[in-house]
């Protein structure tokens, strides 16, 4: 077994090798899927908050609630500056497109179904009392306000695990949407659930094909919970934080998050002042769009401290930034 794993890690080249980790133990493994909490530990070593049982980072609750203000350009700034250059994925068809989808990602991958890699892990399953079929093992590990981010490689014909039941059990246990590399069916039942925010690549009304049973049509293997994968351009960590919106998608890393929050915030704060006073005509399109002046600035800073208590901003963020500037 472990010596089978060993070959099928070095052969997964084209998925992050680390996200083929299979030799945990095996009541680890009934708990957190093919990565185990250490695991998860160690490949996020820059979150040093709460985390859940399963090791994911978890990024307060407060945090993702103000991350449904952030635009994805200036998500992308603060990642940008940080060198996290590949974090972003578009070309989605999208369920619910007028809404915002912010969440924990909980992360799957599938490799195109090979019989002997099924076999083993059917059977390791079967030893860790997992329920039903693979499709539905990631969604048992769902908690609020998770966001399930599988890479099911573009998959379509043949490819949908994800249908109005496998959608209704995604959202009973998140209460949120999904990301998903590959195609969803039984498109009007997932259009039914109210935040069922959701970024697929297809519609079909087939339905994959991912177990022994399938015999000569298996088509899909699920080869990783709780790893890394890759969305399109973009690789995702478990815990990142999804910011879904306008068609696109970033993966967020849980460490830059909060600093993302407030970055977007006082990117509001200031287009807010600047407005107001260009619609005053008490300053020029140029003295706005320029460096302001020092003048400008005590101007801001007054604004702030007039208008704290009737902001879009929390109160505590406008009080931290007047601070910063003191």
């Amino acid at each position: 077994m472990e010596a089978f794993v060993r070959q099928l890690r070095r052969a997964m080249v084209g998925v992050v090798c680390a996200s083929m980790m299979l030799g945990a133990s095996l009541s680890a493994r009934a708990q957190q899927g093919f990565f185990t909490r250490e695991d998860v530990i160690k490949y996020t070593p820059d979150w040093t908050g709460e985390r859940f049982p399963d090791g994911r980072p978890k990024v307060p609750d407060s945090i993702l609630d103000r991350m449904k203000n952030v635009t994805l350009e200036e998500a992308w700034a603060t990642l940008r500056s940080h060198n996290f250059n590949h974090e972003y994925e578009d070309g989605w068809l999208s369920i619910h497109p007028d809404k915002v989808l912010v969440g924990r990602a909980l992360t799957a991958t599938w490799a195109p179904g090979r019989p002997d890699i099924q076999k083993v892990i059917e059977a390791q399953g079967a030893q860790d009392h997992r329920q039903g079929a693979m499709n539905a093992w990631p969604v048992d590990m769902l908690q609020p306000r998770d966001v399930y981010v599988a890479d099911h490689f573009g998959l379509k014909v043949d490819g949908p695990s994800i249908g109005d039941n496998v959608g209704n059990a995604i959202y009973a246990r998140s209460g949120n949407g999904i990301v998903y590399d590959g195609a969803v069916r039984d498109i009007n039942g997932l259009d039914e659930l109210p935040n069922f925010v959701a970024f697929v690549r297809y519609y079909d009304p087939s339905h994959h094909f991912g177990s022994l049973a399938s015999g000569p049509r298996l088509n899909s293997t699920m080869v990783s919970i709780n790893g890394p994968t890759r969305i399109g351009h973009a690789t995702v960590m478990p815990g990142d934080v999804v910011l879904g919106r306008n068609g696109g998608v970033l993966f967020i890393p849980a460490q830059l998050a909060e600093e993302v929050v407030k970055n977007s915030e006082s990117t509001h704060l200031r287009d807010t002042f600047g407005h107001q006073r260009l619609e005053e005509k008490k300053y020029t399109a140029g003295q706005i769009d320029a460096r302001w002046t020092p003048a400008i600035e005590d101007d801001y800073r007054a604004w702030l401290k007039q208008n704290e208590d009737h902001l879009s901003v929390p109160k505590e963020r406008v009080e931290e930034i007047l601070k910063d500037h003191e």
